[in-house]
C-alpha cells in the first residue's frame, strides 16, 4: 500500500520559516515527479513546486525565491523549505507523487497558518 505522509505544518508568524516533509512508503520516490500543492477553502488546489531526483525543479511565481523543494533519496522523503512566509501562504499543503495517470498519489495534507 502506498502512503505519503506530510508533516511539519503549524502556526508561524509572518516572516518566519517552516520545513514540510513528505515521507513515502510502498514506493521509491526517485522515479516520480514530486510536487507540493496547497489549497484554501473555496479555492482550487494550486501548484507550489515540482521536483525530480534528476535535479529539475519548478516553482510557482508566488513562492519563487522564498521556497525550496528538495529530496532525500536515502530517506525516501521530499521537503519544502518555506522562508519569509506571508499570511497569503496560509493553506493546507499536500504532497504528490506522479509517474503516470495510474501512478498518482497524494498525502493527507498538513495545515500551514501564517499569522501574527
Amino acid at each position: 500500500q502506498v502512503q505519503l505522509v506530510e508533516s511539519g505544518g503549524g502556526l508561524v508568524q509572518p516572516g518566519g520559516s517552516l520545513r514540510l516533509s513528505c515521507a513515502a512508503s510502498g514506493i521509491r520516490l526517485s522515479p516520480y515527479t514530486m510536487g507540493w500543492y496547497r489549497q484554501v477553502p473555496g479555492k482550487q488546489r494550486e501548484l507550489v513546486a515540482l521536483f525530480t531526483y534528476s535535479g529539475w525543479s519548478h516553482y510557482a511565481d508566488s513562492v519563487k525565491g522564498r521556497f525550496t523543494i528538495s529530496g532525500d533519496n536515502a530517506w525516501n522523503t521530499v521537503y519544502l523549505q518555506m522562508n519569509s512566509l506571508k499570511p497569503e501562504d496560509t493553506a493546507v499543503y499536500y504532497c504528490n507523487a506522479r509517474l503516470a495517470s495510474s501512478l498518482d498519489y497524494w498525502g493527507q495534507g498538513t495545515q500551514v497558518t501564517v499569522s501574527s
